[in-house]
């Protein structure tokens, strides 16, 4: 939610980009609802690790989150999506 506010986000050229570096065939076309669908996607993921990261430094009584937090955190996110 807080990043929403700064407008923060992916450029939809960078997820077709990286879309593609996972497609077998190099001919896959995707559709711009498909992309914008990603995007949306990627930025919902980025967002519940960070919060998740907070969680995990606030239990483990630190000020900063770090790697470890998000290391983690990483397994069980994994999971959810």
């Amino acid at each position: 939610v807080v990043m929403e506010g700064a407008g923060a986000g992916f450029r939809k050229e960078l997820v077709n980009k990286l879309l593609h570096l996972h497609f077998k065939d190099a001919k896959t076309k995707v559709s711009g609802d498909a992309l914008q669908l990603m995007v949306e996607l990627l930025k919902i993921f980025v967002v519940e690790a960070a919060v998740r990261g907070v969680r995990q430094a606030q239990a483990e009584d630190v000020t900063q989150v770090g790697v470890d937090q998000l290391e983690k955190v990483l397994p069980q996110l994994l999971l959810d999506f």
